[in-house]
């Protein structure tokens, strides 16, 4: 009893105790009453000072001997649909129709959820629960006097700011479109790229007090059962207060949470997400979030761009070596620049030691303190320029990183080399397509930059085989994170042209390794030599 007074106010009265029910989460599951006025005194005690929440009560017909009550949140319903499918029916439109029901106790409810709304989707329902459950997500809640069930009607009207320009993903070639924070809206952009009925869009809710819904999308001839049962499963693992973004969601169910290297990748693109899902991979949308998330992943997911599949051959394979090395640069550069002129002078040439010696003539600090004191100011440059407005931050980040790095070359604090060297390490992060990877490597080249300041050379290589050891360990949904490089086995063979190379288009006949074995054939083409 304490938990029905918590959950509908201590006004309730005390009822049987074989009226509730529990569900597998044990909440209280309180079902409606064949009073009108009950179900109205339990929602008024639910929804107190709730000024956002708009109930009714109006008569059916205009004889008045029917009553019925409706409720929804105001903005998040369709005020529109409300009005002219439901309120105007019921109230205007049933009047002939409503003295010649016979028996109207049993017939009316199923008369007005078959025939006296003009709306696509109604759907019965039972309790309490499902009462507040979906007034808060959107629709409207018919109650009629006599019944000890309701109607819920879809009458979802959320604002949102449509399909916009992703941020985050920009390319010169391709589609200019991006997932919104409307979940229905993004399900459609990917619906509209993929018009299969093999295509499935499963729906459930996360977070016992947000109930954010959840879709979860694939193809269901070319998905692997076992990745889609484990992903089904790892979202039933968890019970949350609140879902506010896709980001929980990846945290509560990647494979390794202490790697700093994404396993899950994420993406503002619907052509990149139908295009992950026509490989055979997941795709979970988060309501209320623009990023959705891809999965299973792995290393080389993260250095392809949309971009690459619209431009020729050349020009994307080009561009990857080009994203590859500046992976490296990003993680290996000033780490190996502080092992080479801290311990091994010898191994640079001797005209380039000579400048570099001229050059930090005067400066008091090691080559370490250099790099530390240079890096984290474009850390702090980096932060500031996203927070501020977009005008103001893109200033910040170029005139501030100039006038700082004068500065401190003209106060003798850092050499202009050392300039150099953080600028290209700053630019190459900026080079990888996905953020999260492109962080994950600035972490990284701390790690470097410690070891090589102690041990040189050795703590160089000591420091990148510690790196290729971890990621050659990382899982994604028990695919190997570094396939195909790592994984040597026939079945990733093909994987290999689309991986550092991104060869001809006629010639990739054949899906990724996430694609179920038997429907790996993507590609069928005739030979135009051969003759008719």
């Amino acid at each position: 009893m304490k938990i029905l007074q918590q959950l509908f106010g201590s006004t309730i009265k005390r009822k049987k105790k074989e009226d509730h029910t529990h569900d597998n989460d044990n909440k209280v599951i309180v079902p409606l009453t064949a009073s009108l006025n009950e179900n109205i005194r339990q929602i008024e005690n639910l929804f107190t000072d709730c000024e956002d929440v708009i109930k009714r009560r109006f008569p059916i017909g205009e004889e008045k001997k029917v009553w019925a009550y409706i409720i929804y949140v105001d903005s998040m319903a369709d005020r529109q649909v409300v009005e002219q499918s439901v309120l105007y029916p019921l109230m205007v439109g049933v009047r002939e129709v409503l003295p010649k029901i016979e028996d109207i106790q049993t017939s009316l409810l199923d008369f007005i959820k078959d025939g006296g709304m003009t709306t696509a989707e109604v759907k019965n329902i039972d309790n309490m629960n499902d009462v507040c459950n979906q007034v808060l997500s959107g629709d409207t809640v018919l109650m009629i006097d006599g019944y000890q069930q309701a109607i819920a009607i879809s009458t979802k009207g959320f604002p949102n700011r449509g399909v916009e320009k992703p941020d985050t993903e920009s390319v010169v070639r391709g589609s200019k479109e991006g997932f919104s924070e409307s979940l229905r809206v993004n399900t459609v952009l990917i619906r509209r790229r993929i018009r299969d009925t093999k295509l499935k869009v499963k729906q459930k809710q996360a977070g016992i007090r947000s109930k954010t819904d959840i879709a979860i999308m694939y193809l269901e001839d070319i998905v692997r059962p076992k990745i889609l049962e484990e992903v089904n499963q790892r979202l039933e693992d968890f019970k949350v207060d609140a879902i506010l973004d896709s980001g929980h969601i990846e945290q509560l169910i990647q494979d390794d949470w202490k790697s700093p290297f994404p396993q899950i990748q994420i993406t503002e693109r619907p052509d990149k997400a139908a295009s992950a899902i026509l490989e055979g991979r997941i795709v979970i949308i988060v309501d209320n979030s623009p990023f959705v998330l891809l999965l299973p992943t792995t290393l080389n997911c993260f250095f392809q761009s949309s971009e690459d599949y619209y431009e020729r051959w050349e020009i994307a394979s080009f561009i990857r070596f080009i994203r590859y090395g500046a992976a490296f640069l990003a993680t290996a550069l000033p780490g190996l620049y502080i092992a080479l002129t801290t311990y091994h002078l010898a191994m640079i040439p001797t005209n380039l030691m000579l400048s570099m010696a001229a050059a930090r003539e005067g400066v008091p600090f090691p080559a370490i303190i250099e790099v530390l004191i240079m890096e984290l100011a474009f850390e702090l440059l980096r932060e500031a320029g996203i927070r501020l407005p977009d005008p103001i931050g893109s200033t910040i980040g170029i005139v501030g990183g100039i006038i700082i790095g004068q500065a401190a070359v003209e106060a003798n604090i850092v050499s202009p080399i050392i300039v150099i060297i953080v600028s290209l390490t700053a630019i190459s992060s900026f080079a990888i397509p996905s953020h999260s990877l492109g962080v994950a490597f600035r972490l990284s080249k701390y790690m470097v930059i410690f070891l090589s300041s102690i041990l040189g050379l050795y703590g160089f290589l000591i420091s990148m085989l510690i790196l290729i050891i971890h990621l050659s360990a990382l899982k994604s949904f028990n695919i190997p994170y570094l396939a195909p490089y790592a994984a040597l086995l026939p079945l990733y063979n093909n994987d290999y042209q689309d991986s550092l190379l991104r060869l001809p288009f006629f010639m990739k006949t054949k899906r990724p390794l996430f694609t179920r074995p038997d429907q790996r054939i993507r590609l069928r083409r005739k030979d135009p030599r051969k003759k008719k």
